[in-house]
């Protein structure tokens, strides 16, 4: 998967990069699209798939490291530290098993969202990711919750990686497709600066021997 965001979206607007911490939510409006029968099926086994949300952090340094940092940034947005420690584990591992950085998928739920568990749009687009109820029907099941934190993460971060895939990786054109407003910059660029502002990681590296 492309890590970074294609030649347009780095013409970010000043403004925004500044001032990464007030982003305001910008919930949009995921299309519906006929799907191919076997890119339904697919989909509807990722979300299906209940495994537990812990493996993704194998290491348990690296993992404890994570956590604590991300914590630290998230603690002025939920101040419950069991809820936020709840949130990031499942945030790490739904993002991970779908081929997406997890700092990239706090940076859009920060945009999406501001973390509100609850969240509703004026086009009915819910909880953190903001997913559009039209997806429980075409990938999910009757009775998928939206407002559940998992289930909500579960279908925001596969449908993210299927608009990824259909782009062929590029990031721009696949934030866009989430947001209701491909080839438009607004919506990627602010993602993008929340994600580089907020949520960047570098991940431990180690000393080699010479």
């Amino acid at each position: 998967m492309a890590s970074s965001l294609s030649g347009m979206a780095r013409c970010a607007l000043t403004a925004l990069v500044l001032l990464p911490w007030a982003l305001s939510a910008h919930a949009g409006n995921q299309q519906y699209e006929p799907l191919a029968a076997s890119v339904r099926a697919a989909l509807h086994a990722a979300v299906a798939d209940q495994a537990p949300p812990d493996s993704a952090l194998t290491n348990t340094g690296e993992r404890a490291r994570w956590l604590g940092e991300m914590s630290r940034r998230l603690a002025t947005r939920i101040p419950d530290e069991a809820a936020r420690m709840e949130l990031l584990r499942a945030v790490h591992y739904e993002a991970t098993r779908s081929g997406l950085d997890p700092q990239l998928v706090l940076g859009l739920i920060q945009v999406e969202s501001g973390f509100k568990k609850y969240a509703l749009s004026s086009a009915g687009a819910r909880g953190y990711m903001q997913v559009m109820p039209f997806w429980t029907k075409l990938i999910g099941a009757p009775d998928s919750n939206l407002f559940h934190m998992r289930t909500n993460l579960r279908f925001g971060c596969t449908i993210l990686r299927h608009y990824v895939d259909i782009e062929k990786g590029d990031l721009f054109r696949a934030l866009g497709r989430y947001n209701g407003s491909l080839g438009r910059a607004e919506y990627p660029n602010i993602v993008r600066a929340a994600w580089e502002k907020n949520w960047s990681y570098p991940p431990l590296r180690l000393a080699q021997n010479p």
